[in-house]
């Protein structure tokens, strides 16, 4: 499976949670039920993975943390907060850069209406 099918079923397992749910949890327990619903799809899905730095060629922990990383090939970063702002759009950015992935998911559970609260950020490599 490449990025986009990967993605694919990252939505539609946005959509079980969010289903599920509604909004007004806490950040942690939509991560949790995500990750066991795309788990069960048959993803590889590792939660809150450390993400280092580099400077001279020293790797450095600066405390960044993936909330997922499905399939070793698509970072998911949620939200539930009352709107999604453009600092919230750079760090999906900054962890893609990071990383090297080219694809990210940024998701706000906090919202009215889901499908417009799930945003696909590329990096251009």
């Amino acid at each position: 499976m490449d990025e986009n099918d990967i993605s694919y079923i990252i939505r539609g397992a946005i959509f079980t949670t969010y289903n599920a749910f509604g909004p007004g949890l806490l950040e942690s327990a939509y991560e949790n039920v995500l990750s066991y619903v795309l788990r069960s799809q048959g993803l590889e899905v590792k939660q809150q993975l450390q993400l280092p730095i580099y400077f001279n060629d020293v790797e450095l922990d600066a405390g960044y943390r993936l909330d997922l990383l499905v399939n070793d090939l698509v970072i998911v970063e949620i939200k539930s907060v009352e709107a999604i702002t453009p600092v919230h759009h750079k760090q999906v950015i900054t962890y893609l850069k990071l990383s090297g992935l080219k694809l990210g998911i940024l998701v706000n559970f906090n919202a009215v209406n889901i499908s417009q609260s799930i945003i696909r950020k590329v990096n251009h490599l």
